[in-house]
């Protein structure tokens, strides 16, 4: 699966909340918050690479804990979702899913996404669908899947910020 950062530099609060499924308040305020937490530029509203890499890196799994549940059907997401799919091999277990009831449901087992808009934006963009997914190994993933996840999401911003 070809992964690259999504294009968001020409959008509107209000296109990015549709990017995202989320409302433009919800918007307008995380980019505030991830500007004087210095993980955006507060004039441009780009990320910083280095920051947000220390962050995902470091911080993600402590801020957003990898939440399992009961089985469910839902979007695979970390090692079993299509950016990572092909690297690893089916272990045999039930895979961890975002709940979600709509096409490319599967049967897994529940790993709690960032935000419940998660499956909505992932299902509508398949480039934030594999950022999300990558963002969830490094949040509950094994050493290798977390690693994997690293050294990806470094390239892709490296590629997209430059």
């Amino acid at each position: 699966m070809a992964l690259g950062l999504p294009d968001r530099r020409g959008l509107t609060y209000a296109g990015l909340a549709a990017a995202v499924a989320m409302s433009p308040s919800e918007v307008h305020a995380a980019v505030r918050r991830n500007a004087a937490a210095g993980l955006l530029d507060p004039v441009s509203r780009r990320p910083l690479a280095g920051p947000v890499m220390e962050f995902l890196v470091h911080g993600l799994r402590y801020v957003f804990p990898a939440v399992r549940g009961e089985p469910t059907r839902g979007l695979p997401t970390g090692y079993a979702a299509p950016v990572m799919a092909a690297v690893f091999a089916d272990s045999g277990e039930p895979p961890p899913v975002w709940p979600y009831a709509g096409d490319g449901a599967v049967r897994g087992i529940t790993f709690e996404p960032l935000c419940a808009n998660v499956p909505a934006a992932a299902v509508k963009d398949p480039r934030l669908y594999g950022l999300l997914a990558l963002t969830d190994a490094l949040r509950g993933g094994r050493a290798r899947e977390r690693r994997y996840a690293e050294v990806e999401l470094h390239r892709l911003l490296k590629e997209h910020l430059q």
